[in-house]
């Protein structure tokens, strides 16, 4: 699928056809908020009544936002967990993924959502987390919906029961009305909806527009982990690391470090891990103005610093363009296979 014919279906789909839902988070039966464990969230979906002006509003939002990524966004590629281009769309399976949200797509959105009636009650005992705009073509029964994370500031409780457990009002909230020409005071509970698209959904597949946001919505940090954890664990095997339970610690502590070992797992260097290759390893840190710590040909881990410029290496992170001869670093890139000419 190509952004202009997610474009076309939905102008083929009428304004009438267009559904608003919350997706909430909650803590899962007997876990703590502050227990260490993976996967401890559940996710719930909530249909919300929105009158017509709303429901208008929401579908031009998406046709503008479609026009405008389908400029911006180039090319479409496959998620990789580490990427330096945000001109792209990324596509990421969700078949027989076993993550929480799957949930929400899989099961909760198909059926019928129970609608909200009292939206405080509901975020008294739950995490307001991302909202969903459905799209429904009932000529082929096809849907296509579009997902965007919702921030802490983005939500407000009516104010009355607000004052009672701050003590005090911080802000008032309150709209111009262009009738009455009065700037007046909005009661009850406020959400705000941003002009933005993080990603869409149909058939079994996101389309992201906004990396960082889709994995929050998601949850592929919790999976990260979970990985990076295994990475861990085949690194220790190669018996070629000193220090290992250093990085042990980052990992429960760190989690911009998981992104890097995912990363690792998928290019796979670290596998064939060797004396001759610390070697060459630090032969590149050297020309790059750093120092890889070796004892007794494998590397040895003491702080951040060694466990970053490690990972570096075992990542191919120093790279060179072919036409210019440049140096550049990242841990993004797509490996190439070179075509051999006669």
């Amino acid at each position: 699928m190509e952004l202009t014919d997610f474009l076309n279906k939905i102008e083929d789909i009428k304004v009438s056809n267009t559904y608003l839902y919350f997706i909430t988070r909650v803590l899962k039966p007997n876990i703590k908020k502050t227990a260490k464990v993976l996967d401890k969230y559940d996710f719930k979906v909530y249909q919300i009544d929105v009158n017509t002006e709303i429901r208008q509003h929401l579908y031009d939002l998406t046709k503008s936002q479609l026009i405008y990524l389908t400029k911006k966004k180039t090319e479409m590629h496959e998620y990789d967990v580490i990427t330096d281009d945000t001109e792209q769309l990324f596509t990421y399976q969700m078949t027989n993924k076993a993550m929480s949200f799957a949930d929400v797509v899989n099961t909760q959105l198909k059926q019928t959502p129970p609608k909200i009636k009292n939206l405080e009650e509901i975020i008294a005992e739950e995490e307001l987390w991302a909202y969903c705009v459905g799209f429904y073509n009932k000529d082929e029964d096809d849907w296509i919906y579009t997902f965007r994370k919702i921030l802490s500031g983005k939500v407000a409780i009516d104010e009355k029961d607000g004052n009672k457990r701050n003590g005090f009002q911080k802000a008032i909230r309150t709209i111009f009305n262009s009738e009455s020409k009065k700037l007046e005071l909005i009661e009850g509970e406020t959400v705000n909806l941003d002009k933005q698209v993080d990603c869409i959904f149909y058939d079994e597949t996101f389309y992201i527009a906004k990396k960082t946001q889709f994995e929050q919505i998601v949850g592929l940090e919790e999976e990260y982990k979970v990985q990076a954890a295994e990475v861990l664990q085949e690194l220790s095997d190669t018996d070629m690391i000193e220090g290992i339970e250093i990085l042990a610690k980052q990992i429960e502590s760190n989690p911009a470090i998981h992104k890097k070992l995912v990363r690792l797992s998928r290019i796979g260097n670290y596998r064939d891990l060797n004396a001759a290759a610390i070697k060459k390893m630090q032969k590149v840190c050297k020309a790059y103005g750093d120092k890889l710590k070796v004892k007794d040909g494998k590397l040895h881990l003491e702080n951040e610093k060694d466990i970053d410029l490690a990972l570096k290496m075992l990542a191919d992170y120093y790279k060179k363009g072919e036409v210019s001869g440049k140096s550049y670093g990242t841990f993004a890139g797509r490996k190439i296979d070179v075509v051999e000419t006669v």
